[in-house]
């Protein structure tokens, strides 16, 4: 029995070191000009290359509105930690779900041939659903209401 919770607390510090490092990295480089972005994408033109420009076009319209880019990193920073710390674990994990099935979304649709990346992404979305169904006695009466 201790030697789950122990794994469970290592997957528990992977998981949020990995979105608190992302999360810090939304903010390391700055934002591309509408133009560079243009730039760059008219360098991508052949149809062999239109997965990389799909991930340009992709990340930097995220990056151009704004907002998106740094609320996506604020909510990684902000869940990772609720996800380190002992007590707000669970709902760091829960919270984090949604934006760990979005980046495996991506790898698995933009960059199916990067197998080491789909894989570590992957593995990072089976951890935060091991974090969630681990504590299924706590919520499924929210899913399975019974009637009176």
């Amino acid at each position: 029995m201790k030697a789950i919770q122990i794994t469970y607390i290592t997957l528990r510090l992977i998981l949020g070191g990995f979105m608190i490092y992302g999360g810090i990295q939304k903010f390391e480089a700055p934002i591309p000009s509408p133009v560079e972005v243009v730039e760059k994408a008219a360098n991508f033109k052949a149809p062999s290359q239109e997965s990389t420009l799909q991930k340009i076009l992709y990340i930097s319209g995220a990056k151009q509105t704004g907002y998106f880019w740094q609320v996506l990193g604020v909510c990684e920073i902000l869940f990772g930690a609720l996800l380190i710390l002992q007590y707000t674990g669970f709902i760091g994990a829960v919270f984090l779900l949604p934006i760990t099935l979005h980046i495996f979304l991506f790898h698995a649709f933009l960059e199916p041939d990067e197998t080491a990346e789909l894989l570590q992404t992957a593995g990072l979305l089976g951890i935060n659903m091991a974090l969630v169904l681990r504590e299924r006695k706590k919520w499924k009466d929210l899913l399975w209401i019974k009637p009176v």
